[in-house]
């Protein structure tokens, strides 16, 4: 099949020519908030999906001969521009600055000459080609990649220029950020420490970071830009902090006192309880007041992640909050939700810098705990406010939004849409070459590759993105063509407005709702939960071997088919969209009668294993929201969350009715001696 068929024809909208000028792409908006689409060449000989699909397969073989041999082939295809970014990429460590240009000026304008710059600038920077890494930098439009960010300012530095105070903070922020050792952060860094712009207690806080993270290279790197000599200290504390805290008598040096928080951090995060009796009985009077809090905020934030009754008097011996990073924050602040401490949630919060605590969670939860300790009318008054401002966000409509609407007395309905597109703005997206090739992409096969060139002309390909006008026209394209998850994805990037029907799709409409009401399930649940699963990729594959619309795993199908008597069930069957809806359906409403009623409990087993929500729901009786907030594993925090925020809009959507998502949080606690029916899910 030759898949180019069965989108716009983009020959006839000026996508590729064999040896032709690539069109100027769109750029300036016009009437109805959307850009010019480009003008159409004459059209090419059509090239076989095949030749794309060879190459993709040679490029993951890096099989360099034959990329180059297939090359020409593809030549007026209308994904040329992969084609040539594979063959060109396949081979950069050889290539030279004009091989990059010249692709650029084939190819100028497209996500595949910046992807290809992009890669460029890593390589002249791991290189140290400052000249080279000067030429192409000014033209990078991405500019999401913090490697690069950093390798700039490292080109600065090493050609003498005194590093800004915003590009200081920038280097240390993407740093910070890191989850693994990258040469262009860890180089600035240097570079900045060198110049005097970077003290060592950063690189000590980094080492901090990474030794908490579990990632030794990284506290390794970082203790070396200002310690050298005590690498082997380094990976003797990670590799068993208990032993090494047990050879120490004294700290000696202020390396020394470093070394011993590292290996305090360390231990914490194996044995917090462990770690808080060794700081205070006899590490604490040989620290810094910033060390011991620091400490203290650590060994508080783990004991917290196993929610131990514990973790609000470790953080209590915190004497000044301000030491502590906002992750400890956020966990001083869960720790006292359980506890019911609004007094502690408030000062958490009030410490954090101002980016997390401007975040939707923490601008609820200082809002209730203002309303839980008001004594007048003013101070209710404050605390409304915080709610109707959370509340009043026209493009947002998550889990503390509709929570923060129920305490101002409004529960979810489907808000006013948008002005309808216009004839003119449909046709801007239909033609627009981008998007094309990005569905194109995907259409083939090439999900990665499209869902990558969709997410820059939606947001990358110039500063801010698309408008609120485009995104409505470019997702209405991919529903249109059935690709939900880049209808989703433009779809929710819209900030002063939204179409709920849009942002919220109901595919297979018919036999989800008739599935699950057959197995007494609501459907809006259904739904809520496969837009957080697949976003409606009915091949949707996870890295941990999840297949089809629900993402079932394999045992999970296996045990789920034997229980509902699915006779004659083989593996391969997970990928057929009815089976798989049977499978996944099944499952959840198991789960579901398991947790006796529970969703956000279902939620959490669906997405982690039954067996963690049933020890994650011992301790004390709390409200379903402040239960999902002290989920321990982030991914699941964040799916239980959406999934819940999801069945509370796909229920508005379904019924037509104002909606609670309070009520189906419910309350969360232990059994009660009643019997775990839970033991039996797999």
């Amino acid at each position: 099949m030759q898949v180019s068929k069965i989108l716009t024809p983009l020959r006839a909208v000026g996508v590729v020519l064999a040896g032709a000028v690539w069109p100027g792409l769109p750029g300036l908006a016009q009437p109805g908030g959307v850009s010019p689409a480009p003008a159409a060449p004459t059209a090419a000989p059509a090239v076989s999906d095949s030749v794309i699909l060879d190459m993709r397969d040679a490029f993951r073989r890096n099989d360099r001969a034959r990329l180059a041999s297939l090359l020409p082939q593809a030549r007026g295809h209308a994904l040329e521009p992969w084609a040539g970014y594979w063959e060109l990429k396949a081979r950069l460590e050889d290539a030279t600055l004009t091989d990059v240009q010249d692709f650029s000026a084939r190819y100028p304008g497209t996500y595949q000459e910046d992807r290809l710059r992009n890669d460029w600038l890593l390589l002249a920077g791991k290189r140290r080609d400052w000249a080279g890494f000067a030429a192409e930098y000014p033209r990078f439009r991405m500019a999401d990649d913090p490697q690069v960010r950093c390798y700039a300012v490292a080109t600065d530095v090493a050609n003498g220029k005194a590093a800004s105070k915003e590009q200081v903070q920038q280097v240390r922020r993407d740093w910070f950020a890191q989850r693994d050792l990258d040469d262009g952060c860890l180089l600035a860094a240097g570079l900045l420490h060198q110049a005097g712009a970077l003290p060592f207690t950063d690189l000590w806080k980094r080492a901090r970071l990474a030794t908490e993270a579990n990632r030794p290279s990284l506290a390794r790197a970082a203790v070396a830009l200002d310690a050298p000599d005590v690498a082997g200290d380094v990976a003797s504390l990670l590799q068993n902090p208990g032993r090494y805290l047990s050879s120490r008598a004294a700290v000696g040096t202020r390396k020394g006192q470093e070394l011993i928080v590292l290996a305090l951090i360390k231990l914490a995060t194996q044995n917090p309880d462990q770690a808080a009796l060794q700081l205070d009985s006899k590490w604490s009077v040989q620290l810094t007041a910033e060390e011991r809090n620091w400490l203290w905020g650590v060994i508080g934030k783990w004991s917290a992640l196993n929610l131990s009754d514990l973790a609000p008097g470790y953080f209590a011996k915190v004497t000044r909050d301000a030491d502590l990073p906002d992750d400890q924050l956020a966990w001083k602040a869960r720790a006292a939700l359980r506890q019911g401490d609004w007094r502690t949630v408030q000062r958490a919060i009030d410490a954090m810098d101002a980016p997390a605590a401007d975040d939707g969670a923490w601008v609820y939860w200082k809002a209730r705990a203002q309303l839980a300790q008001a004594r007048s009318d003013a101070d209710r008054a404050a605390a409304r406010a915080a709610f109707e401002k959370l509340a009043a966000n026209p493009g947002r409509f998550g889990f503390y939004e509709k929570l923060a609407r129920e305490e101002i007395g409004q529960q979810s309905t489907i808000p006013a849409g948008p002005v309808p597109l216009s004839v003119q703005e449909k046709e801007w997206a239909r033609t627009h070459i981008g998007l094309n090739r990005a569905l194109m992409a995907i259409a083939l096969g090439l999900r990665g590759e499209g869902a990558r060139e969709w997410n820059y002309w939606t947001n990358l390909h110039q500063k801010g993105g698309m408008n609120d006008r485009e995104l409505y026209a470019a997702a209405d394209f991919a529903c249109q063509r059935q690709v939900w998850d880049r209808c989703i994805n433009a779809s929710e990037r819209t900030k002063g407005f939204m179409d709920f029907a849009q942002r919220f799709p109901t595919p297979l409409r018919e036999p989800v709702v008739s599935q699950s009401r057959a197995i007494g399930l609501d459907p809006a649940y259904v739904y809520g939960l496969i837009r957080q699963e697949s976003r409606f990729v009915m091949d949707a594959r996870s890295g941990v071997g999840a297949s089809g619309l629900m993402q079932v795993m394999p045992a999970t199908a296996r045990w789920t088919a034997r229980k509902i008597g699915l006779q004659g069930f083989t593996a391969d069957q997970i990928n057929d969209q009815q089976t798989n809806l049977l499978l996944g359906t099944s499952y959840l409403k198991l789960a579901l009668d398991d947790f006796q009623g529970s969703l956000p409990l279902a939620a959490a087993g669906y997405n982690a294993g039954p067996g963690r929500p049933r020890n994650w729901r011992n301790g004390p009786t709390m409200e379903g929201a402040i239960w999902a907030e002290n989920v321990p594993f982030n991914e699941t925090r964040d799916y239980v969350k959406k999934v819940l925020s999801n069945t509370t809009d796909y229920a508005a959507l379904l019924t037509g009715q104002a909606q609670s998502i309070k009520a189906r949080l419910g309350q969360v606690g232990p059994l009660g001696g009643q019997p775990d029916l839970s033991r039996d899910l797999p």
